[in-house]
């Protein structure tokens, strides 16, 4: 979820690059967009709120999150040791969260794009992140009706937490080939095996393929360069297809479509894992 900034952008930098310092190698957490259904139509329906009230109390509540608009919810592991913990959670998440959309009459489904749903009836939910990236953007967030699968894999040092960033972003188009699962959207057959993609990265600002870092002393320089002129006012409007969380000492990697199957899921997110520890295992052998 984008959370609001609490801190001065200074200070969210210089704590980034602490948590990186004394960070630990390769936890991991997957976070699941889903699009909320009406269960008779199959159509987008806003009640978001409904199912946030309905997990109140419950262990899902703190693993479950708004994302833009009311007609989504986001589903996360929370970080995890291992990656057997992290695909026991991806399952127990989804039957959580099913569970509880279905006493509340509501469907979920998993694919990078609505296939017809107009962006026109879908609202923005009511949170100041959301409002003020409203307010900046407009029509470019009233688009954004998409739905992911974003991997976050715990690097220690900031230094190498670059390198492995530079390095993830040859693999880009690999993942978002293995995950593409939006061929349709607004009605539209697009020949596109991801819409989604289309739509976020050709609209969003900073999103897409991010630019490679000689070191975090020159990620930051970029970085205070954006808070400086005002092109961001919090972390989270950093929307690069791999960046660096600034918030929890990650890489986080969000190509990947929405997935239909679990078992898709689980899958895709071994495979970054496992490339993520892959690309940092060489880096420390030189």
């Amino acid at each position: 979820m984008g959370d609001e900034q609490k801190l001065s952008a200074d200070e969210q930098i210089d704590l980034a690059r602490e948590q990186f310092e004394e960070g630990t190698d390769f936890t991991l957490a997957v976070e699941e967009e889903f699009a909320v259904l009406d269960p008779a139509t199959l159509s987008l329906v806003n009640r978001f709120e409904d199912i946030q009230a309905a997990a109140e109390g419950s262990e899902l509540r703190t693993h479950l999150a708004g994302e833009l608009i009311a007609s989504e919810v986001e589903v996360k592991t929370g970080r995890c040791e291992t990656f057997d913990e992290a695909a026991r959670k991806l399952a127990e998440r989804r039957s959580q969260v099913l569970a509880l959309c279905d006493s509340l009459g509501i469907a979920l489904g998993a694919t990078g794009t609505h296939p017809w749903s107009p962006w026109q009836e879908q609202q923005i939910i009511d949170t100041p992140h959301y409002r003020r990236n409203d307010e900046i953007l407009r029509y470019v967030v009233w688009r954004n009706n998409t739905f992911g699968l974003h991997v976050h894999v715990g690097i220690r040092g900031a230094d190498r937490a670059v390198a492995v960033h530079n390095a993830l972003r040859s693999y880009l188009p690999d993942l978002l080939a293995l995950s593409a699962s939006s061929p349709f959207v607004e009605d539209c057959f697009t020949h596109l095996h991801s819409a989604r993609s289309q739509i976020f990265t050709k609209m969003f600002p900073r999103c897409g393929v991010p630019d490679a870092y000689a070191d975090w002393a020159d990620y930051e320089k970029f970085l205070r360069y954006l808070y400086g002129t005002g092109s961001v006012t919090e972390h989270t409007q950093l929307w690069w297809s791999v960046r660096l969380h600034l918030a929890f000492p990650t890489v986080e990697i969000r190509i990947c479509d929405g997935q239909p199957e679990l078992a898709e899921a689980v899958s895709l997110s071994a495979l970054i894992y496992a490339l993520t520890a892959r690309i940092r295992a060489r880096r420390r052998r030189g």
